[in-house]
């Protein structure tokens, strides 16, 4: 597999707002072009918002998504794809032919659509259904994958798109400065987002601390070392309806070694060179060659009651 160069990106949107969403993901995808990128990533529900969605009717929600792959915003995505040369992944709410809702995840390229991943564990609304089947698909000569947010932390998803060839997978998340049981974590003042040209260092804090990215770094380089995979984490930053997010978005190597990592406090891209060198050297890749799945397969499979449960969501 000859060397790709990936970007991912993170930028503060505007919920339901998807021209003007729309067009940041146009100029990050220019500046990405000029870098001699060949894939840019953005993260979950880019395009749309996403917890907007909490506050939002059947009857809204309806009205806010879109179809895939025949929706306007698809066709803009190609558009941004076809002008600047580039494979774009990008995020929205889908609605199927049935009136089903989901949260989607879409790759184009300067051909046009080539694939789309439907959230197995959507949360952020009821009306939303869950996708029920991996996704796996060629960029470049690489077998790709995606999983969104809430999906990466059930670690079995992770093995099973790995499993099926990815070598990339992509990771669109909103995550990090919520609440939750686990020690540290919490909502972060927005009063510190609209203070941070006079007052950075106090915001920095609060996004690198236990509410954000060393929570982030406890799991996220995990699922890139165990599986030997590259992985593309791409978070928003800035407002997300009433919640602050902290973006982080990175690239992790198959050794889970940050590659690159976009730092600053508003909209940002960095990039990173794919070489296939890697998946051989790392030690997630005798991991796997070592599995004896005939002890485990049955106890993988056991059924369960699921159950999800969101501190946050009221």
């Amino acid at each position: 597999m000859q060397n790709i160069k990936i970007a991912t990106a993170q930028f503060e949107h505007k919920s339901s707002d998807k021209t003007y969403n729309l067009s940041v993901i146009d100029d990050l995808s220019r500046k990405a072009s000029q870098e001699g990128v060949d894939v840019i990533a953005f993260h979950e529900c880019c395009i749309s918002g996403y917890t907007i969605a909490q506050t939002l009717s059947e009857a809204e929600m309806l009205n806010l998504a879109e179809p895939v792959p025949d929706g306007d915003s698809v066709k803009a995505l190609i558009e941004i794809a076809k002008k600047y040369n580039i494979a774009v992944l990008a995020g929205l709410f889908e609605k199927d032919s049935d009136g089903k809702l989901y949260n989607t995840y879409i790759c184009v390229n300067q051909n046009g659509f080539v694939a789309s991943y439907r959230k197995m564990h959507p949360f952020i609304s009821k009306y939303l259904s869950p996708g029920n089947q991996y996704t796996t698909f060629e960029l470049n000569g690489w077998t790709c994958g995606i999983l969104i947010c809430y999906d990466n932390n059930i670690i079995e998803n992770v093995r099973a798109t790995n499993l099926l060839g990815a070598d990339i997978i992509f990771m669109p998340h909103v995550t990090m400065c919520t609440p939750s049981t686990r020690p540290g974590a919490g909502f972060v003042d927005p009063e510190l987002w609209k203070n941070r040209d006079v007052d950075p260092t106090s915001l920095r804090i609060e996004f690198d601390g236990l509410k954000g990215r060393q929570w982030l770094m406890k799991w996220l380089p995990a699922r890139a070392y165990d599986n030997a995979a590259y992985v593309i984490f791409s978070n928003p930053i800035g407002m997300d309806h009433n919640q602050l997010k902290n973006g982080c978005s990175m690239i992790i190597d198959p050794f889970g070694d940050i590659i690159a990592e976009c730092r600053i406090l508003g909209d940002d891209v960095v990039t990173a060179t794919i070489t296939a060198k890697k998946l051989n050297d790392a030690g997630g890749n005798r991991y796997k060659k070592a599995r004896r799945p005939k002890l485990y397969r049955n106890i993988l499979g056991m059924e369960h009651d699921s159950e999800q449960k969101v501190a946050w969501l009221k």
